[in-house]
């Protein structure tokens, strides 16, 4: 039996145990938290009404920003959070769709890709966490593609996240909560069927398996074409919870998941500039058009185990534990892709002119083996007129990085009529190391968040111990730093909130500095923000509202520039570039029957020291200046069409950079500024949701990213999918 023929089986198996359960009545699911839509029929003075409450739709709170349960509006800083009602109630089917209506966050700059989450958060790539510890990321990419439903909530904390995180980017982080056990049975079987014969069965169950042990089973089985031609992709996911009600003050939660990931033919292949961005004399370049091969396959396996352990010494003081352990593999034995570009641009008396293209193979793989754990007390006392809420954590990382690649030339490729031409090497192998290195990272903080009336105070600070062994290079790289955060809020009666706050980041940079010859010093950042909040809380019970409205300037120093050279290209530690704008957002649900979500950001990024002069002055890559986004949705409640809803939204992105200037590619070429726009049309019982979503619906044809003359990609077309929903 092959691996698809048993995770089909599996998966059929788990579908006929969550089909029995959709036969017993609806409960509504209400743990703190958790998911809480709930669709009952009801009569109001005479008349029949259908109401889909969405309790968490607009979220008050979220243990990302500060590791406690400090509400949003308190939080000094901005911070994102996409609920699941949210993502259930807009139907989003991965974590770029989920961001289009996010400010600061721009995504999907490569398109549908179907493998990993790529978005940049005010101008840099977040690193990924999930339940609050570092997911086991690649060498390369900050993401490791675990599916959406999985999850609970998606958080995005925007700027430096080094003092509650170490190790992080300055532009911020993002993290994931995965689905948790709740106290009374519920849950919910889905189907979807779509645009490029999208097909998926996924389905959650929980409740209570004994007096004190809730559970929870999160099944997805998806099987999937792309809008490039002959590529097609299969997942599988699995995520079981349980929490275990150890006495009044103790609980503990066990948490882990598995997805396996194949894709099959080039997912995301590059095609040239001339055809796509820039006229080509021979034509357009269709969206459709792969020029990789049908042999080429990616195939990943990952899992996760561990647990959140709370215990209460009294009301005010709490301990808390979180620990996982994870393995991440990923391998490429065939990557075929028209890297190379156009072989002739010059000679038109040649066949070969502006339509034969140079295609590469580029096998990889990689394993990450990670253990990280966070534990912290929670203290709350009270000094004169402070009421004082401090925590005190540490928290540890060891993980480990090995990954071989091979790179050799392939055929050539039509770029107008592609012929798959068999391989003279199908597959590489893996002869060249790539990277194989071991990091742990040991850090110690401390916060406090101190009150005085409506008036906050928050101080932060860390430290940090980074040892980095790299057995590519024999050498061991030992960095240590101290990071911290303060920030003020005031809180009126009526819900306005304003902040400003101050924080810094670090990273940790391997290598030799080529000009001076010492190490390499970790990689550091900065950000002032100041902004005001709003929670509607002067309003009437039934609207509900959140509002955030910032400006920030990031300034990121140590960044490492390379300077042209032959391979290997040296490096000094001159760069720094800084991301400076301002943004607003706005999520709303009125009186269960309108939803509401829209921003609008605007970043300035700028490259302004380098030791390329070439680099100086230039934006960072996929960081539009203006994103503006808005989608309403509404329900009828009352008559015949009660439980019948619409939505439509409209999201703009402006331009970016596809790349930074170099020695070797001068020219910066700019993804296209765009406008879209998305629908859906729903209806709700109290058992049964239907769903028609579509995306792009206008199929706008544009070129998201160009990283280079051969790097373009087309940005995500029209998709239309249909959902059938079970609720119990």
């Amino acid at each position: 039996m092959t691996v698809q023929d048993q995770t089909l089986k599996g998966l059929l198996l788990a579908g006929a145990a969550l089909a029995g359960f959709a036969a017993m009545p609806a409960y509504a699911q209400d743990a703190a938290g958790s998911a809480t839509l709930e669709t009952t029929r009801t009569t109001v003075e005479g008349a029949d009404m259908i109401v889909v409450t969405a309790r968490n739709y607009v979220p008050q709170g979220s243990t990302t920003a500060s590791k406690t349960d400090i509400p949003l509006i308190e939080t000094p800083q901005s911070i994102s959070v996409i609920t699941r009602d949210q993502i259930d109630l807009l139907n989003f089917i991965d974590a770029q769709q989920a961001v289009r209506y996010t400010a600061g966050v721009f995504g999907e700059n490569y398109g549908p890709d179907l493998r990993f989450d790529f978005f940049t958060v005010r101008g840099f790539t977040p690193k990924q966490y999930i339940d609050g510890l570092a997911a086991p990321i690649s060498t390369s990419i900050y993401s490791v593609g675990v599916d959406l439903y999985a999850f609970e909530s998606f958080d995005l904390l925007k700027g430096p996240a080094s003092v509650l995180y170490g190790s992080a980017p300055p532009g911020g982080i993002y993290n994931q909560m995965s689905r948790r056990a709740q106290s009374e049975l519920g849950g919910e079987i889905s189907a979807k069927y779509g645009a490029d014969d999208y097909k998926q069965i996924a389905g959650t169950i929980t409740g209570p398996i004994a007096e004190s042990l809730d559970a929870r089973l999160t099944v997805l089985y998806r099987d999937r074409d792309a809008e490039r031609d002959l590529v097609s992709a299969e997942r599988f996911t699995v995520a079981p919870t349980f929490t275990w009600r150890l006495g009044e003050r103790t609980t503990l939660t066990g948490l882990g998941y598995y997805q396996y990931d194949e894709v099959k033919g080039d997912t995301n292949g590059f095609l040239p500039v001339y055809g796509t961005l820039l006229d080509n004399p021979i034509g357009k370049v269709k969206r459709s058009t792969n020029l990789g091969d049908p042999n080429s396959v990616y195939e990943r396996k990952q899992f996760a185990l561990g647990w959140d352990f709370a215990h209460e010494f009294s009301e005010t003081l709490t301990f808390k534990s979180n620990t996982k352990w994870s393995d991440y593999k990923e391998d490429t034995p065939t990557g075929i892709y028209g890297g190379g570009g156009l072989i002739n641009t010059t000679d038109s008396s040649d066949p070969s002119y502006y339509r034969t293209v140079q295609q590469y193979n580029f096998s990889y793989k990689e394993k990450v083996t990670s253990f990280t754990t966070d534990n912290r007390i929670d203290a709350k006392l009270t000094t004169g007129a402070a009421e004082h809420k401090i925590l005190l954590g540490a928290d540890y990382r060891n993980v480990y990085n090995k990954a071989d690649f091979g790179f050799i030339f392939a055929n050539t490729i039509d770029l107008f009529d592609p012929v798959y031409a068999p391989q003279a090497t199908l597959e590489p192998g893996y002869p060249f190391a790539f990277n194989n290195q071991r990091l742990k990272q040991t850090g110690v903080y401390a916060q406090d968040r101190i009150q005085f009336g409506d008036f906050y105070l928050t101080l932060g600070g860390r430290y940090d111990w980074v040892k980095i062994a790299s057995a590519l290079t024999s050498t061991t790289t030992k960095q240590d730093k101290f990071t911290w955060r303060v920030g003020a809020n005031y809180v009126s009666e009526s819900g306005l909130a304003p902040y400003i706050s101050y924080a810094t980041s670090f990273e940790p940079v391997l290598g030799v500095d080529s000009v001076t010859g010492d190490d390499f010093k970790p990689s550091t950042g900065k950000q002032i923000e100041a902004g005001v909040k709003y929670d509607a809380r002067g309003l009437p019970d039934d609207v509900k509202l959140f509002v955030t409205a910032a400006v920030f300037d990031i300034k990121q120093k140590n960044v490492v520039s390379t300077s042209p050279s032959v391979t290997p290209v040296f490096g000094t530690q001159n760069g720094e570039v800084e991301v400076w704008g301002g943004e607003i957002e706005v999520v709303a649900r009125i009186r269960e029957q309108i939803s509401i979500n829209g921003s609008y950001s605007y970043n300035n990024s700028e490259v302004k020291k380098a030791n390329f002069a070439g680099e100086v002055g230039a934006p960072l890559p996929t960081t539009p200046k203006h994103k503006l986004s808005l989608f309403v949705d509404y329900t009828i409640q009352q008559g015949s069409l009660g439980g019948l809803g619409f939505g439509f939204g409209g999201r703009y992105n402006g331009k970016s950079a596809g790349g930074l200037p170099g020695a070797f590619s001068p020219v910066v070429y700019y993804g296209e500024s765009t406008t879209l726009f998305d629908a859906i049309i729903h209806y709700d019982t109290p058992e049964w949701r239907f769903a028609i979503n579509g995306s792009n619906i206008f199929d706008k044809e544009y070129v998201a990213r160009c990283s280079g003359v051969a790097g373009c990609n087309y940005g995500a077309g029209r998709q239309v999918i249909g959902t059938v929903t079970r609720k119990f």
